[in-house]
């Protein structure tokens, strides 16, 4: 802080004892120190309560940032909603008015039942399902009438003894 020398301070304490004399010396060092502690207090403190006020001025924009941007997100989110409710709606409108209420379909058999059907040794539930429909004018060819399926078993194999 200031720039004082050990020699300085020994000159100023000569002083001291020649002015103030020997018997009042020792009371004003001490308090001359006490004075000094305070002045050193009050500067931190004086200080700390700067570095705070700072630190809150620079959490507030932080917070005023951080609100606006939720806010925009929130803004943004709302619009994007309102939008696919919209498109959703209009979807829905549209399918009640062109589409009328569709045939049952009977369901094509899973390739599980097919299986197990195979290995239980009936033909196919549904021949329709399992092949395409052939025009009226062509006649089937053989191979559509017995169907085979390959489970990609290979039959055991003997050892030679």
């Amino acid at each position: 802080m200031f720039d004082i020398g050990f020699s300085e301070i020994a000159v100023i304490g000569v002083v001291a004892l020649v002015v103030l004399g020997p018997e009042r010396l020792p009371k004003v060092a001490r308090t001359a120190g006490h004075l000094f502690g305070r002045l050193q207090r009050y500067v931190a403190n004086v200080k700390s309560d700067i570095n705070r006020e700072m630190e809150l001025s620079e959490l507030a924009k932080m917070k005023e940032e951080v609100t606006s941007a939720a806010k925009s997100f929130e803004q943004t989110i709302n619009e994007q909603t309102k939008a696919v409710e919209s498109e959703a709606r209009a979807v829905e409108k549209s399918a009640t008015e062109n589409i009328a209420a569709p045939a049952p379909v009977a369901a094509a058999p899973t390739q599980a039942e097919l299986l197990a059907e195979q290995e239980a040794g009936l033909p196919p539930a549904n021949i329709a399902h399992t092949q395409p429909a052939a025009p009226a004018n062509i006649a089937p060819p053989l191979a559509a009438a017995t169907q085979t399926f390959d489970l990609g078993v290979e039959p055991p194999r003997r050892l030679r003894s």
